[in-house]
């Protein structure tokens, strides 16, 4: 299989994850509570040739529909919930996990008589014993219905992108996805469907469908084990439903993505290794839902669903992936800086810690580092002959754009992170898409504080914060005839007419 659409680099998915935050989703479907009981199993029960748990911890976390929210929220988009929960502890457990997240808002119908769906995994190390299912799918009545789907016309509003999150637990009945479907349909909202059902025509009207290997071959009832055969059954699946688009998800063999009229896209997937493949789904519809809502096209979405879904099966059990990690994962894939010295704000954070733990002096210079000159170096090498280690900070090409003006950078991100990791001065480079570095400034604590003598102490950006902490601000005087502005001039000036 080979990845397809190659003129679509990381660095542009990085755009597009840039804005996630625009991305508005509402989720509907199956709501769920995942519990997991980890202990130890040293013997045999003398009833049963089973193994005795000793239970050590247990928590619990939100899962199917909610999980799915849950993702979308962490990655950065804002989402409202609906679903049915029961009046019981489990039901009680969901509120109290989804009041954690400020960016979920849920509209949840409390069934009376209806349990909660709760999933409880009994653990030993990566090791599932046993899985105790509490749950009913008897569809959900009349009254129930009618309530999710006024919550829903609520919601719809103020939302651009539908999640039909289906685990065939009653919810999705036909009369509540008929008109979810036609109220999305009427307002123009892009719905994206995670099928349970065999008969995918009950998705009509959905704009992409997102089955996994079997539930295709059951539908279509063609095995889409290869390339070519997952692109026949994505087409009988379009033919099915109407749709703009199929992602048929494919496990280790990755992603098929098709759509009317064009030629099927084969993504490889990107997971590094695989510790658990709990809520991957669900993770990543939510990456898909999130990048269609920030403006990606299909492609751009499917690329960006499959790398967070890679991220995703590195993780123990049901998890999320944050904004930051997926970001972390696009640059150091595209980034050919030894030693790792590129990081995301989580890395760079724990790296100075360890620095700081270790009693090291942590120095910190930013800038767009355009076009790395002569004045560059001097000042990186002082910096970094003040202080152990040195942490530079990059503009990101939004922000130098919305600093510099549409005409730069010259140099992307990528570049311009490369280059400054190959600096030997240079310790550990971090992007921030900030106009300023304060919070990044906040977030690592540095003891020294870097910037040109062109500046004033009371000038440079988070002087007071390294000051209140005991740290100092070093000015560096800056080697004259050197600038990035300089240097465009000259060869602007020489380039022929």
């Amino acid at each position: 299989m080979q990845d397809a659409a190659p003129s679509t680099g990381d660095t542009e998915l990085a755009d597009v994850v840039r804005r996630f935050a625009d991305a508005r989703v509402v989720v509907v479907g199956d709501v769920m509570l995942d519990r997991y009981v980890r202990g130890s199993a040293s013997r045999l029960s003398p009833e049963a040739p089973i193994p005795v748990l000793r239970p050590t911890s247990s928590r619990a976390t939100l899962g199917g529909a909610a999980n799915v929210a849950l993702n979308i929220a962490t990655l950065g988009g804002k989402v409202s919930l609906l679903g049915v929960i029961g009046d019981d502890g489990a039901g009680a457990e969901v509120h109290r996990l989804l009041a954690g997240s400020a960016m979920i808002v849920p509209h949840l119908v409390v069934a009376a008589g209806r349990p909660t769906t709760a999933k409880t995994r009994f653990m030993v190390g990566v090791h599932q014993l046993l899985r105790l299912d509490e749950e009913t799918t008897t569809p959900i009545d009349q009254p129930t219905a009618a309530s999710v789907l006024q919550y829903f016309a609520q919601a719809l509003q103020t939302a651009d992108v539908v999640v039909l999150s289906d685990y065939a637990k009653g919810v999705l009945t036909d009369p509540v996805l008929h008109g979810v479907l036609a109220q999305a349909q009427a307002l123009g909202r892009l719905v994206i469907a995670d099928p349970k059902r065999a008969d995918f025509a009950a998705y009509r009207g959905a704009t992409v469908l997102t089955p996994n290997e079997l539930e295709v071959r059951q539908a279509t009832r063609i095995d889409a084990a290869d390339d070519a055969d997952a692109d026949r059954a994505g087409r009988r699946a379009l033919d099915d439903t109407g749709g703009a688009a199929v992602l048929v998800t494919r496990s280790e063999k990755g992603l098929t993505l098709v759509q009317r009229d064009q030629p099927a896209l084969h993504l490889q997937t990107r997971a590094r290794e695989v510790a658990d493949v709990s809520g991957a789904g669900d993770t990543l519809v939510a990456a898909l839902a999130v990048a269609l809502g920030a403006g990606a096209s299909l492609p751009e979405a499917a690329m960006l669903a499959n790398i967070t879904a890679g991220i995703s099966v590195g993780k123990q059990g049901t998890a999320t992936v944050s904004r930051e990690e997926l970001l972390g994962v696009l640059h150091l894939e595209d980034l050919v800086a030894t030693d790792r010295k590129v990081a995301t704000w989580d890395l760079a954070t724990q790296r100075v810690s360890g620095w700081h733990a270790q009693g090291l002096r942590v120095g910190f210079a930013n800038g767009c580092f355009d076009l790395i000159h002569p004045g560059h170096v001097r000042l990186l090498t002082e910096a970094r002959a003040r202080c152990d280690r040195l942490v530079v900070a990059l503009n990101t090409d939004a922000s130098v754009k919305r600093l510099k003006g549409p005409t730069r950078p010259l140099q992307n991100e990528t570049a311009r992170a490369t280059v400054m990791a190959s600096l030997a001065p240079v310790d550990l480079v971090v992007l921030f898409d900030q106009d300023t570095p304060f919070e990044l400034i906040q977030a690592l604590r540095p003891d020294v504080l870097v910037k040109g003598a062109d500046y004033s102490v009371e000038q440079v950006v988070g002087a007071d914060l390294v000051q209140s902490w005991g740290g100092t601000v070093l000015l560096v005087e800056l080697q004259q005839g050197h600038s990035t502005t300089g240097t465009i001039r000259r060869m602007t000036d020489t380039a022929p007419a």
